[in-house]
This record gives structure tokens, C-alpha cells and sequence, in this order.
């Protein structure tokens, strides 16, 4: 295969027209034939560049609304042909060769991205010929180069001018690559939008696409690679999409982070919509979580959940940070890596700004009324795990009241909180929290233990004192009463947990015996 490859024939066909005119005029005045279809032909001629249709080399014309333009032997054959060992076929028919492939693709993802966008709309916005066009100049890039996206019409127009009117092999290769995962990237996009009308929401075959936005210093730890992929799932807000306002990049740890303390926080804002929300996050895991009445109480208070884990950790918020706010997080016992809110008030960024140098400060705009749907993805050894996100959200009314006082609907709205917050703890877990001053909020938290005793000890050793009078929430059942009674003993009033233990009995009359409200929920909120 030669390393340089002449152009003389461009086929130009895109959906997205920016730089298109720039570009075909500069391969004009490097004297290659610019051939076009529909729009983009007329939006070259409307700016004085010369074009040839498609119509006049394929000989027919464009029907179906434009479904059916270039699906033909002439086109495709100019494309795929191997110079060295196809010239007679070309001959034979008439084919004219196309060195250049310049196509972008209709605009699929941003159509069903639209609010109420309709099946019919979407489905027409399924590109049929630009895949084919694009899949065939990068399967024949040792004669063909591809151009799949406006970003790479500079990089080919320097490399003709460096060379005289031809592309170079590494070039050419580099651009097909981007054109499979571009074709991949699209595909992808539609079969998932397509699998989300199957009954089940977890379909026969599962197609991920995802594309690299960002290489990391390094992944989990220094000695690790990482980088940051975004996927074609349209889930918002997220990480992967929020506007980074400050501070230093991003590390794989603080992804994890952010993104645990993003989703925790639109859990909270589910619940209790109308109040601001906060949540501070230390390896994943919740260490102060709160609900209360302005963004700086809510700030405080999730600080004060754990003030020793929650130096360096990572703050979500469920408002904006107004200048109260900014001033407490920027207050001198408080020291983060990352903050994330919907918005910020000016004055409160430029706060913030000033206090830290490095402090990541991610924007994400307003948090949805419900945590969106979307499936969960781990990888194992030679295959992913796929689950449904846990999003059912807390509901007293369908919990059962088994011992003790009954609970109030002050002592239920608190409990559902303190669960929201138990469930984005690492398994086994126990939250402990309660209600001060109007606010709910964490006191302590034990989580990613091998026994639910041991949860139970470092949930209390959290709590100290605050522990007498609290709510105690457990992820799972407890399969004996020995870490109640460790609860009750440290002043626990209340306890909430799935049930469904063989010895569920136990814990009931233990909990009858000593004057503790105790609920079942029958949801297990299990995080591995």
C-alpha cells in the first residue's frame, strides 16, 4: 500500500455544516473535485464553490425524500476500490474514483435528547447512507481518507498542503479509527433508544459505546492507568457532564467520589424537594448527610456528621450556593476536594475561588424531581454485571410498625431520610440520625463491614452522644438481636430495617421489651 495517497475526488455530505464551505474551498484550490448531495451542495454553490451532484455521476436521481441518494454502485464502487487491483472494474463501469469521504451523520442523539420528541421524528433522523459512506471509506483507508467530524477538517487540509495534494498512511488510519467509533458511538445510540420499548428493562443484548473525554494522571492508585469515558446513555445531570468552574483536573478517586455524592444528594432533594439538601462523601461513602432549612445550615450540619472524615472529602449540594453558603464551606475548619451544586451566586464563587486554588468546583445544573432511571454496570472477569439503579424512594406508609411506641410523622419523615442515606452506604451498613432543630441529618454511620455488629459499634462510636434519642437504620435485616441491643444500650429510640430474618422475632420482642419503636420496610438497600 502506498504511504501517500493523491486526492482528486471529495465527496462531500453532511448533516452538520459548520466549516463545510472552508473546508471545500480549501480543497478547490488544491484542485480536487468537490462532489455533493441535497443541502450541503446547495449551501457550496450559495457560497461560489464549485459542484458536482451526486446525480450527475450515479445518473439517477435523489427519491424518498432524500432517504436514497447515495446507495449506489457508482458511488460506493468509487469509494471501495483498490486502486492497485480493481482499475479494470472501474473502467468496465464507469466508475470514477472518490479519494476523499467527508460525511457527518444526521443528528440522531440530539433529536431524541429534545423533550416530547416524537418516535416518528426520531426514527427519521436514523442515517442510513452516511453510515455506509463513512464505513466505507475507513474500511479502504490504504487508498481513501475519512473525515467523519468537523474537528479534523484543519489536520487534513495541513497535511495536503504539506504534501502536495496527498494524505499520508498514519493519517489516514488514525481518521478510519474514528470513523468506526463514530459509526459505533451512533449505533449504539440508536439501539438503545429502541431496547428502552422492550418489556424488560434489561434487553437480550446490551450495547455500550463509550468515548474517552478525559486521560487521568492515573487510576485508583499512582501505579494504575485510568481514563474517563463518556457513555451514549442520556442520563442527567452527572459528573461526566458538569461544567468544571475551577480547580485542578478531575482525579479517578475524585470521580467515584462526586459522583456518589451527586447521587445521594438527588435522592435527599426527591424526598424533600423543597429544602435545601447536602451530603459530604469520603471514599464513596456518606459521612454527613443533612435536610434542612437554608444551604448553610444544610452545609453545616453535613460537616457536622462526621467533621473528622469530612476534612478532604467531597461536598454536593441540591441548591445553588448562595453567599452564606460559600462563606461556611469556606470557613476555616472546612477543607474540601470537590463541590457540586446546580449553580453558584457570583459572589459565593468568587469566594470560593480565592479561599482554595485547587478546590474542583463542578456545576450541574437543576436536579430532577426523581432520580432518573438508568441501568448499573460492573465489570467482571470476562463479562459486566447490569442491574436497574435503585430508585425507589422511601415510603412509611408501606412500612410495618412491629414494637414499641408508635412513630410520629415527624420521627417517619425523619427515619425515610436517614434510609436514603443508609442505602448510599457501603454494605453492611447503620446509619444513625435524628432530627435537630427542624433539620434532619446524620450523626454516624458504620458501613463496608464483614458483620452487622461491627456496623453497629462504629455507627455508635460516631454518633457519641447524640446517638440517645436517634433513629437507627439498617441496610438489611438483622440476623440476631445482638446489634439492637448494642443500639438500644447506646440510647437508640427507634429502629428501621427490612426485616425478614428467621429471628426477626427476636429483635421485635427486644425491642418491645425495652419501649424501642421498631419498623420493617421490606426493602433491602444492599451496596456492594
Amino acid at each position: 500500500m502506498p504511504d501517500l495517497v493523491r486526492v482528486s475526488r471529495a465527496l462531500l455530505s453532511v448533516s452538520d455544516k459548520r466549516g463545510l464551505v472552508e473546508f471545500a474551498r480549501a480543497l478547490a484550490e488544491l484542485g480536487v473535485e468537490i462532489v455533493s448531495t441535497g443541502g450541503s451542495a446547495r449551501t457550496l454553490q450559495e457560497a461560489g464553490i464549485e459542484v458536482r451532484e451526486v446525480a450527475d455521476l450515479t445518473g439517477f436521481p435523489e427519491i424518498m425524500d432524500g432517504r436514497v441518494k447515495t446507495l449506489h454502485p457508482k458511488i460506493h464502487g468509487g469509494i471501495l476500490a483498490r486502486r492497485d487491483t480493481h482499475a479494470h472494474d472501474l473502467s468496465a463501469h464507469a466508475i470514477e474514483p472518490i479519494d476523499l469521504v467527508c460525511v457527518n451523520l444526521y443528528p440522531f442523539e440530539q433529536t431524541i435528547a429534545r423533550e416530547g420528541v416524537s418516535r416518528d421524528e426520531a426514527i427519521e433522523q436514523i442515517d442510513i447512507g452516511g453510515p455506509c459512506l463513512i464505513r466505507a471509506g475507513a474500511k479502504n483507508h490504504d487508498w481513501v481518507v475519512c473525515v467523519s467530524d468537523p474537528a479534523q477538517y484543519a489536520e487534513v487540509i495541513d497535511a495536503l498542503r504539506a504534501h502536495d495534494g496527498r494524505t499520508p498512511l498514519e493519517l489516514r488510519r488514525r481518521l478510519a479509527q474514528a470513523a468506526f467509533a463514530r459509526t459505533s458511538a451512533y449505533d449504539a445510540h440508536i439501539a438503545t433508544y429502541l431496547s428502552e420499548g422492550e418489556p424488560r428493562p434489561l434487553a437480550a443484548s446490551l450495547t455500550v459505546h463509550a468515548r474517552r473525554v478525559q486521560e487521568l494522571r492515573y487510576g485508583e492508585n499512582p501505579h494504575q492507568q485510568g481514563a474517563l469515558y463518556q457513555t451514549s446513555s442520556q442520563v442527567r445531570p452527572s459528573i461526566v457532564d458538569a461544567a468544571q468552574l475551577h480547580g485542578k483536573a478531575l482525579s479517578y478517586n475524585n470521580i467515584l467520589d462526586a459522583d456518589a455524592a451527586l447521587a445521594l444528594v438527588m435522592d435527599l432533594h426527591a424526598l424533600e424537594p423543597a429544602r435545601p439538601c447536602a451530603c459530604v462523601v469520603k471514599h464513596t461513602n456518606p459521612c454527613g448527610f443533612s435536610v434542612a432549612d437554608s444551604p448553610t445550615d444544610a452545609v453545616a450540619r453535613a460537616i457536622a456528621g462526621d467533621p473528622l472524615a469530612a476534612f478532604g472529602g467531597i461536598l454536593a449540594l441540591s441548591t445553588p450556593v448562595d453567599d452564606p453558603a460559600g462563606e461556611r464551606i469556606c470557613a476555616p475548619d472546612a477543607f474540601f476536594e470537590v463541590l457540586i451544586a446546580p449553580g453558584y451566586a457570583p459572589a459565593a464563587l468568587d469566594r470560593l475561588r480565592a479561599r482554595w486554588k485547587n478546590l474542583r468546583i463542578l456545576e450541574v445544573g437543576d436536579l430532577p424531581p426523581h432520580p432518573p432511571e438508568r441501568l448499573d454496570l460492573r465489570s467482571v472477569a470476562g463479562g459486566l454485571l447490569a442491574q436497574t439503579h435503585d430508585t425507589r424512594l422511601p415510603d412509611p406508609s408501606s412500612w410495618r410498625h412491629v414494637a414499641g411506641p408508635a412513630p410520629s410523622d415527624d420521627d417517619l419523615r425523619c427515619a425515610r431520610v436517614i434510609e436514603m442515606g443508609a442505602r448510599a452506604l457501603t454494605s453492611n451498613a447503620i446509619a444513625i440520625g435524628g432530627s435537630e432543630n427542624d433539620a434532619f441529618l446524620l450523626f454516624g454511620a458504620g458501613s463496608g463491614q464483614m458483620d452487622r455488629v461491627t456496623a453497629c459499634r462504629l455507627a455508635i462510636e460516631k454518633a457519641g452522644e447524640r446517638a440517645h434519642g436517634a433513629i437507627a437504620v439498617s441496610d438489611a435485616f438483622f440476623p440476631f438481636p445482638d446489634g439492637p441491643e448494642l443500639l438500644i444500650d447506646a440510647g437508640v429510640r427507634m429502629i428501621v430495617h427490612p426485616g425478614g430474618s428467621r429471628r426477626d422475632q427476636e429483635t421485635i420482642d427486644l425491642c418491645e421489651r425495652r419501649g424501642v419503636t421498631c419498623c420493617l420496610t421490606g426493602i433491602r438497600r444492599f451496596r456492594h
